[in-house]
């Protein structure tokens, strides 16, 4: 009705007044206004399909869920898009920027797969110098921190391991500890003080901070002789070491726990891992996020949109939108060699990780693969569903200023099974 009546107006004005210089300031405004409330009407579309078709009945039964009182008070951004058919079927303030909580470690982990690939490896090393004489190295033993998330107390241990078999009962110098891949920050742009977080250190075993005493302990238990406390030191490697051990782990085996535990040190680790790309040292936020933007890119959307704080969805600061979600998404599910490390990692609803409680006994059980999002006043999940016609959905939900998590997460619920469901 809105549209016919303006039509009208501006039909009635251009008769009466043709000639008249006020009528084309007129007409134009008349046109303006009428272009602003149909893009308006067109930001929030359900885009209705024929209602005998499942598509149809889906997208009638989304507007429902979308007009709830929740609403009233709460924002709410939705958008799903058909990647079997390249149709887009729901889109509700998709381009709102808005808090992404933990669906920012999808962004993380498209961007990782994207730039670096699924069997790029975290590394640990273990440089020596110097020459081994009567079983005593007269020379340093450096190690090497890359942030490695899964950086084991065995795998500590079997480095004292290799200095014993390689002959060496006692080192003439220090112990050097290189850190030198990240910047000194140990808490992330954004983050609140009361935030229980791991320190963002490039050498911790088990997700603390104690390699110095994991080491020195598994030195003196192999029969490494010698006081070495007093003789730790940080610095950089040296360039006339050589390597002598390392220890890997492929972001393909960090994902797993990333996506289905959700955690933030893993997320981290990934963002820093990012940003070391050829060969930088002491590399901070800045960096890191302009890779994460190199890919935002080469989705066609534009970085200067959003803000890229850090890879966990811990700080105050990200904003993304339900269209960047998504299309990270679907760029993931086109390019075989990232959908083949991102899918497997995802969550299962009813099954495992953060959604192993969640949709039991529905339509979604087993058929939506998302990742789930809290913090305070934001829940958000961003995955994919298979629907009844076994087209693969791509979906991202954002609910935003909500009073508590399970209201999000029960509506979230809500719109999968619709998705999963034969209605």
């Amino acid at each position: 009705m809105a549209f016919q009546s303006l039509y009208i107006i501006f039909a009635h004005e251009n008769s009466r007044l043709k000639d008249n210089t006020m009528t084309i300031r007129r007409t134009t405004i008349l046109l303006l206004y009428l272009l602003l409330y149909t893009c308006a009407q067109g930001a929030n579309d359900i885009l209705p399909d024929d209602t005998a078709t499942w598509t149809g009945r889906m997208q009638r039964r989304l507007d429902s869920l979308v007009n709830l009182p929740l609403f009233r008070t709460t924002q709410v951004g939705l958008y799903v898009r058909d990647l079997t058919t390249g149709r887009d079927l729901v889109s509700v303030n998709r381009h709102q920027r808005m808090r992404p909580a933990s669906n920012q470690k999808v962004v993380t982990a498209v961007a990782a797969l994207h730039c670096l690939g699924a069997k790029h490896c975290y590394r640990t090393q273990m440089w020596l110098t110097g020459q081994v004489c009567d079983s005593v190295l007269q020379g340093n033993v450096c190690v090497v921190g890359g942030m490695d998330p899964l950086l084991s107390q065995g795998e500590v241990m079997r480095m004292a391991e290799a200095l014993h078999e390689a002959g060496i009962d006692s080192i003439a110098g220090n112990i050097c500890l290189d850190l030198t891949m990240k910047n000194s920050d140990d808490w992330g742009w954004g983050w609140c003080w009361d935030d229980d977080m791991t320190p963002l250190r490039p050498l911790l075993v088990d997700k603390k901070d104690r390699f110095t005493s994991e080491l020195l302990g598994d030195m003196a238990h192999v029969g490494i002789r010698g006081d070495y406390g007093s003789r730790v030191t940080q610095g950089e490697c040296p360039q006339e070491g050589r390597l002598f051990c390392e220890v890997t782990h492929t972001v393909e085996q960090a994902l797993q726990r990333m996506m289905k535990r959700s955690d933030n040190y893993y997320a981290e680790s990934m963002f820093y891992l990012l940003g070391v790309q050829g060969g930088r040292k002491r590399v901070g936020r800045k960096e890191c996020a302009s890779e994460v933007e190199r890919v935002i890119r080469a989705v066609g959307l534009n970085p200067a949109d959003y803000q890229v704080a850090d890879g966990s969805g811990v700080s105050l600061y990200n904003y993304v939108s339900p269209e960047l979600l998504v299309r990270l998404l679907e760029h993931a599910w086109r390019t075989e060699r990232i959908r083949q490390a991102l899918y497997p990692s995802l969550p299962i609803a009813g099954v495992d990780g953060t959604l192993e409680k969640r949709m039991r006994r529905t339509a979604a059980e087993g058929n939506v693969h998302a990742k789930t999002g809290t913090v305070a006043g934001v829940s958000s999940l961003s995955g994919y569903a298979t629907s009844p016609e076994g087209h693969i959905l791509c979906f991202s939900i954002i609910n935003q200023g909500i009073p508590s998590a399970q209201l999000g997460r029960d509506w979230q619920d809500k719109v999968c099974e619709v998705l999963c469901s034969k209605l």
